[in-house]
């Protein structure tokens, strides 16, 4: 399956719902809670056209998405989602293939991602994939890091 890139002008409701349900188990896990409750599909359409918004089709009913971001010295990886049913599938190893070769493509030295602190199922993925955790971040408000900062050379 072929990564497929949306635009703006795409419909972002089957995404928004791919990451709802996916971050769904977040809830009451995470604090604060996850920024995915102020991104309604209006702002999903300008990340598909201020950075790269990509899905494993169907369009109508993706089975992955994940938002990539240029930066001047990495490719962020934001908002990486896995369907349910699609788990075990190496779906998610996909996305992150095609994350690898979209920083080649750009001439980005590596990839970069945040995942909460409390989300620890996440930081053990991460780190079977070859990031390496290089900051500890606290989000406005928070005397406590909240974010772990993961890092791979591409």
């Amino acid at each position: 399956m072929i990564p497929l890139r949306l635009g703006p002008q795409n419909d972002m409701g089957p995404v928004h719902a791919l990451l709802t349900r996916a971050f769904a188990y977040m809830e009451g896990r995470i604090d604060p809670p996850s920024s995915l409750g102020r991104m309604p599909p209006e702002v999903l359409a300008r990340e598909a056209a201020e950075n790269e918004l990509w899905i494993l089709p169907p369009a109508e009913a993706p089975l992955a998405c994940m938002v990539l971001s240029p930066k001047p010295d990495h490719l962020y990886l934001g908002k990486l989602a896995v369907a349910e049913a699609a788990r075990g599938r190496g779906l998610g190893r996909q996305m992150m293939d095609h994350a690898e070769a979209r920083a080649r493509a750009l001439a980005l030295p590596r990839l970069r991602l945040q995942t909460r602190i409390e989300l620890s199922g996440n930081h053990a993925t991460f780190r079977s994939l070859g990031f390496v955790e290089v900051a500890r971040t606290a989000h406005p408000g928070y005397d406590r890091p909240t974010s772990l900062t993961f890092e791979k050379a591409v």
